[in-house]
């Protein structure tokens, strides 16, 4: 029973994230190629040229909005309205910075670290590559599920845990506020006591 439903978790782990991007892709070409003068237009075989230009010039066209002086405030508005809904807003924070995450990269993120910030806790920091002037390190703590906010903490070298984890897995801890943590990724072997069901079919 126990395998059965570790193949089940399995499953969905790899085939509902695909299934949900399918459907975002095809809800925003089907919203796109139901406009009034993009539906009209016939063979509809030039429909799907036609939708994505028109996507990829809306795509460009908020891009410059969002490098205007208006831009920070217009996303900030919306960041405010769809935070104040419970469920949304956790959707709309991952999707965002997974977005972020895919199209600048994680090279400005340094490497993440393990803080034991109370007796026994460990939280998920990163490192800044900056320190201060007593020789501490300044560490980014992220909240989950949005990482956007956070504390900015300094703190000595031995109060830290250095792994060998990498960036993006940390991430996807963060992001999915831990439900997307792989199997020992970046945990110390020393001291683990193997789990009694692991071995359960």
């Amino acid at each position: 029973m126990t395998s059965l439903r570790r193949d089940a978790t399995s499953g969905l782990v790899v085939l509902v994230p695909i299934i949900v991007s399918l459907y975002v892709l095809a809800f925003i070409y089907r919203t796109i190629a139901q406009l009034p003068l993009i539906e009209t237009i016939e063979p509809a075989v030039v429909r799907v040229p036609l939708t994505l230009v028109v996507f990829a010039a809306l795509v460009l066209a908020i891009g410059y909005l969002m490098r205007t002086a208006s831009g920070p405030l217009v996303e900030e508005a919306i960041d405010g309205v769809i935070n104040r809904v419970p469920g949304l807003r956790v959707v709309y924070n991952a999707s965002k910075m997974g977005v972020e995450t895919a199209v600048t990269g994680t090279g400005d993120l340094q490497a993440p670290v393990k803080l034991e910030t109370w007796e026994g806790l460990r939280m998920t920091a990163f490192k800044t590559g900056t320190r201060t002037d007593d020789g501490r390190d300044i560490l980014f703590l992220p909240t989950a599920p949005n990482i956007t906010t956070g504390f900015v903490i300094e703190v000595t070298p031995d109060r830290y845990e250095e792994t060998d984890e990498r960036v993006e897995d940390a991430l996807t801890r963060v992001l999915s506020a831990g439900f997307g943590e792989a199997d020992d990724v970046g945990v110390p072997t020393a001291g683990r006591t193997p789990s009694p069901n692991a071995d359960d079919d």
